[in-house]
């Protein structure tokens, strides 16, 4: 009995929803993992309460080399689709920021929901079981495993990426994507914490754990979002958000103040009250000791009237667009996601699987398709792991 319809490889988000869905159209499907447990991304994802999908996902919310790719997969299973697989196995949840929707208790609700359907689909799950090698043969393909030979017509590779190593991330996938002469495109840390010069981590180490709302502009994207100072530099979700569009010896740009105009706001300030300071205006807009530490780092001294129009036009220039070019990001020890992979210009939008190899599907992190931070990477891994289900 070490033949199965179809095999899959990865016991995170999209091989277990692979898995269900192909084994309720009656395959015999079996689940390979190197790691001792499934779904561990999931259980630490959101906090430990899994921001499971967002409700106004859209293409617009991935980015890829072939952006046109996803929205097959994103329309034919929708975030309404798996909230009412939520719902029907009784899982309590809330709506955090808009449309982002996390379990209420724990992500152990969302990885008990996937092995339950598994279970009842009939998929077994193989932990601590590693892939020596992958074949082609005439009937599909042969598996070497650290638990014996295994044969199948149709291999799923839902390995994921090279993020978070700690939790078993390798780049398996990416190995058996070359074996059968696919495209790789180049792969980075997303979603990411970026570290900063030295000297700008000096300054700002003392505000280490504080956040403030701001607006950073990187290439053509902006995000709107907190921000977290930390001991080895800026995280948060507005800097999580952008680093999946940094290069490295790209600028930021950060706008402390999104919902003030602050040249205009000195000029003002400056008639009406000449005596008072820009560390004072800045404590009624930004966190006290944020605010201290900037003034400190900028050296903004003495009253508003000592301040000629060129100064506070600096000023205030500096508060909108104040310019930080990161020395790099924390790297896959920290990324909740891996850039770049499988070029998806050689599989079906449709079923996931290789276009000159149908019974070969990849899905999920180690395709070129990564979605923006609040729920959206799930989403590509339901819908990825739908559609190789339904074809697989």
């Amino acid at each position: 009995m070490n033949h199965f319809d179809v095999i899959i490889i990865g016991a995170g988000a999209a091989g277990l929803m692979c898995a269900a869905t192909a084994g309720y159209r009656g395959r015999r499907v079996l689940v390979l993992d190197h790691a001792n447990k499934p779904g561990k991304k999931i259980l630490m994802s959101g906090g430990g309460r899994c921001n499971f999908t967002n409700l106004n996902s859209t293409p617009a919310n991935f980015l890829s080399d072939n952006p046109h790719y996803c929205i097959s997969a994103l329309k034919r299973y929708t975030p309404q689709d798996f909230l009412e697989l939520v719902e029907r196995h009784g899982i309590e949840h809330e709506e955090k920021a808009a449309g982002q929707l996390f379990c209420r208790d724990s992500a152990k609700d969302i990885l008990n929901l996937l092995l339950t359907e598994c279970d009842w689909a009939g998929a077994e799950i193989r932990m601590k079981t590693s892939v020596d090698s992958v074949a082609e043969i005439e009937t599909g393909y042969r598996l070497k495993t650290s638990s014996g030979e295994l044969t199948c017509e149709s291999l799923v590779m839902a390995s994921g990426g090279l993020s978070i190593p700690t939790m078993g991330a390798s780049g398996f996938g990416y190995d058996i994507a070359r074996q059968f002469g696919l495209r790789l495109l180049p792969t980075r840390a997303g979603l990411v914490p970026f570290t900063l010069q030295p000297q700008l981590k000096e300054r700002l180490a003392p505000i280490s754990g504080v956040s403030c709302p701001v607006d950073v502009h990187c290439q053509n994207a902006h995000f709107r979002e907190p921000m977290l100072v930390t001991h080895r530099g800026l995280s948060g979700p507005s800097m999580l958000q952008i680093s999946s569009y940094w290069s490295p010896g790209d600028a930021l740009s950060v706008n402390l103040l999104p919902d003030t105009n602050a040249r205009e706001d000195l000029y003002a300030l400056r008639k009406q009250k000449p005596q008072s300071t820009l560390a004072q205006y800045l404590m009624q807009h930004l966190p006290k000791r944020f605010a201290q530490a900037f003034n400190d780092i900028n050296e903004w001294q003495g009253p508003l009237q000592a301040y000629k129009n060129s100064d506070l036009d600096t000023a205030g220039e500096t508060l909108s667009r104040w310019q930080i070019k990161p020395s790099g990001t924390e790297g896959y020890r920290t990324a909740e996601v891996t850039l770049g992979g499988v070029d998806t210009r050689q599989l079906s939008s449709k079923t996931m699987a290789v276009l000159d190899k149908p019974s070969l599907y990849f899905i999920g992190e180690v395709v070129d398709v990564t979605g923006h931070l609040g729920g959206h990477n799930f989403q590509w891994a339901w819908a990825s792991g739908v559609a190789a289900g339904n074809d697989a």
